[in-house]
């Protein structure tokens, strides 16, 4: 028993393989581990070679710099089914279906491995969009943590889906068009503002498959962690919390915010400080559409003659891939000269680095929740262009709800002079003025719960190893009572101090001291 008692909770870590997915992973890694918590990191093989092929002085591990300061973060990589050369943005589908069918194999055998190395491993902390980390936690005797790493809002659309359908709002060839209404904690959502996937009249898809297997398999989870903020969708939460056990334990970014030890981009970063440095306070826009989707090419020329038109002085974030992995350049011919006295253009950045610098005034954003996140903590306002799947839903969030930005258009195909519009109105110090402010109150929202979050994780790491001490406590006292039969079900034992758990994290209350005593005859 002392051998037990004297061990650290440790959890096996698998993020989905897409930046914006690992980024906030590796974050709440961090912050798990400098809790007391040792975590095995899994990435694919995959993620970790094109982050290794930017970041060439990280090796075979992206922790080695964080562990120097004492952190417990063991890393491995795992296959996902898939060769490390094969191009997954051009093959998208593919690439999910590989995830879907045969990812789950090579986790079961990491797993089984770090389990069977005589290693004691408590729970399994698992990207939600996965189809199988119920099943593998339950085979292995594990907890399963289920992390969501987008709003809570995309979270009971998807959980909701019967609900969708009865109402023939989602899986018909003709979906109804009036106002949704009917989602607990959801106020109202127009049909145009749910995710891309949800507005597919063919529900067959790969994707499709993994959202549905992906929000049963949920259903089994411990309990679901959420990247958002408690009191930016209190309403949402509270009501998903009757259901399942929803947390909000956001926002999650690396301790300094804008420098990682740890190495997450697949991308080499510009610096763009000196740039910046040069520019007024403010009057940079900066434009970046994330790390995976895709913008049609007539689209992105409208966006750079827009750009052009405006004035406005710009850093644009283009990935070599941005509309096609066979498509390098695609820039109007002779922009970049036109606008280079005040523009910069590169492959890649450090965000966070950029939203916090004193010149950038603006960011133009595809949605992604994680540049969401960042934007309002660095009190940047948002100019929306969303792609796909819950960059509608956020583009929501951001502007009908909270009011702290404006959309780069309100109509399909874009134009040049409404893109120059739009950009003119974010940036202008007269106009936009409302934005800014509405941001910087938002931003006081994420950056308050700062206190609160810290005891919440000193909980969460305390509580989870008390459960799992007396849990293996009880179990070892039934051992010895050979004189009579006990039969109890331990998953029934194990949801009771969940439900203790997850009612201590969410009022911060500690009980300094408990004891669970049980008594069979």
């Amino acid at each position: 028993m002392a051998d037990e008692s004297s061990q650290k909770s440790h959890a096996i870590f698998i993020p989905y393989p897409l930046q914006g997915h690992v980024i906030p992973s590796v974050n709440l890694a961090i912050k798990l581990a400098s809790k007391g918590f040792t975590i095995t990191f899994i990435n694919t093989h995959a993620v970790h070679h094109q982050t290794a092929k930017a970041h060439p002085d990280i090796g075979s591990d992206i922790f080695a710099k964080v562990r120097e300061s004492g952190l417990d973060i063991r890393y491995a990589t795992v296959s996902d089914g898939l060769p490390v050369e094969f191009d997954r943005s051009l093959n998208h589908d593919q690439f999910m279906a590989s995830l879907l069918h045969e990812f789950s194999a090579h986790v079961d055998e990491v797993v089984s491995r770090i389990v069977g190395s005589g290693e004691k491993v408590h729970c399994l902390i698992a990207d939600t969009f996965f189809v199988w980390p119920s099943k593998i936690a339950k085979k292995f005797g594990l907890l399963y943590v289920s992390y969501w790493t987008e709003p809570a809002l995309v979270f009971t659309l998807y959980y909701h889906l019967d609900l969708l359908r009865e109402n023939g709002h989602f899986g018909q060839k003709e979906c109804q068009e009036d106002t949704i209404k009917y989602i607990p904690g959801v106020e109202a959502v127009e049909p145009r503002d749910m995710m891309s996937y949800l507005q597919d009249t063919d529900t067959t898809s790969v994707c499709h498959q993994i959202i549905f297997n992906a929000f049963q398999d949920a259903k089994n989870a411990d309990f679901v962690l959420c990247n958002t903020v408690q009191d930016l969708e209190l309403g949402t939460i509270s009501a998903l919390h009757a259901k399942v056990p929803f947390y909000a334990i956001g926002p999650i970014f690396p301790p300094g915010f804008t420098k990682s030890n740890v190495a997450t981009s697949l991308w080499s970063e510009s610096d763009c400080s000196q740039w910046l440095d040069k520019k007024p306070h403010g009057s940079v826009l900066y434009a970046s559409f994330g790390s995976y989707a895709h913008v049609k090419k007539s689209e992105l020329i409208e966006i750079a003659k827009g750009l052009a038109l405006s004035k406005v002085s710009f850093l644009w974030v283009l990935r070599p891939d941005i509309v096609s992995s066979d498509d390098t350049d695609p820039l109007p011919v002779g922009f970049k000269e036109e606008v280079k006295d005040r523009s910069m253009i590169i492959p890649w950045c450090c965000q966070n680095a950029v939203l916090a610098h004193p010149a950038t005034g603006g960011f133009l954003t595809h949605c992604g929740w994680n540049s969401i996140l960042e934007s309002t903590w660095c009190g940047v306002p948002l100019l929306c262009f969303p792609l796909l799947t819950d960059q509608f839903t956020n583009r929501k969030l951001v502007v009908d709800d909270w009011k702290m930005g404006i959309n780069l258009s309100n109509k399909r195909p874009i134009t040049k002079e409404e893109v120059s519009d739009n950009v003119n109105c974010l940036m202008s110090w007269k106009s936009g003025d409302e934005y800014r402010v509405k941001v910087k109150e938002l931003q006081d929202y994420g950056k308050n719960p700062s206190a609160k979050m810290e005891v919440k994780f000193q909980l969460l790491r305390v509580t989870l190893e008390l459960m799992l001490r007396t849990m293996a406590y009880i179990s070892e006292q039934l051992s010895t009572l050979a004189s009579r039969i006990v039969i109890i079900n331990l998953k029934v034992l194990q949801k009771h101090f969940i439900q203790l758990l997850c009612l201590m994290i969410s009022s911060c209350v500690c009980y300094p001291y408990m004891i669970i005593l049980i008594l069979l005859s």
